[in-house]
């Protein structure tokens, strides 16, 4: 039997994902959580065999939490809106060992599981799975733009922050509280190895004359 854990900020997505699991004999969800915090406590509680969890968890990242729990020894299986390269990356970079794009079927996503369980490799269809190998060796490498594994709202929130704004007035631009305006942005400083505003303005500085240089 494979214990799990469903970590997702939205609960009919978890409801969802909990009916299908425990309709599968060979599992059983032993916890659920609705956002990166929850989802490192929960596992480290009940200790499942698998974590599924969201990528874009708020909070604590999605990332982080795969790589937190990865090291306690759960395989953890990430979910994500996108199934490009730079996010595929990353993923397994943090620890992941499996890569399922939320539009994926709930077989792929049994499979993956199971692999993982296992502590097998697997990406979903439309990921090849002969392009494991070469995922996995460029995550080890770590050769990918810090940048490309920001999400949009992190991306809005990056360029806002540079032009000066405030956490209150970047949530108020955005539609967003000032404390998930200084989550996303701790986040993006974390992601891009940054310390501070001075160094996220050169950093954006510096982007921009490389892109008006290509």
């Amino acid at each position: 039997m494979t214990t799990i854990v469903v970590a997702d900020d939205h609960p009919v997505v978890r409801t969802g994902l909990r009916a299908l699991l425990e309709a599968d004999p060979g599992c059983r969800v032993v916890g659920e959580a609705a956002d990166g915090w929850q989802a490192l406590e929960v596992t480290t509680r009940e200790h499942p065999d698998v974590l599924v969890v969201d990528i874009g968890m708020p909070g604590l990242s999605g990332l982080e939490v795969a790589r937190r729990a990865a090291a306690t020894g759960t395989a953890v299986v990430m979910l994500s809106m996108h199934d490009g390269e730079a996010y595929v990356l990353e993923a397994l970079h943090h620890g992941a060992l499996a890569y399922v794009p939320k539009d994926a079927s709930a077989e792929e996503l049994l499979r993956a599981i199971h692999a993982a369980a296992r502590g097998h490799r697997y990406l979903a269809y439309p990921l090849s799975e002969r392009a494991i190998e070469v995922y996995a060796r460029a995550a080890e490498a770590s050769a990918l733009d810090p940048y490309e594994t920001l999400t949009g709202r992190e991306r809005e929130i990056l360029a806002l922050t540079a032009e000066g704004h405030t956490n209150p007035e970047i949530g108020s631009h955005l539609g967003i509280s000032p404390r998930t305006a200084e989550t996303h942005r701790t986040n993006l400083l974390r992601k891009l190895g940054l310390r501070n505003q001075a160094e996220l303005v050169r950093y954006m500085l510096q982007r921009e004359a490389r892109t008006e240089g290509s």
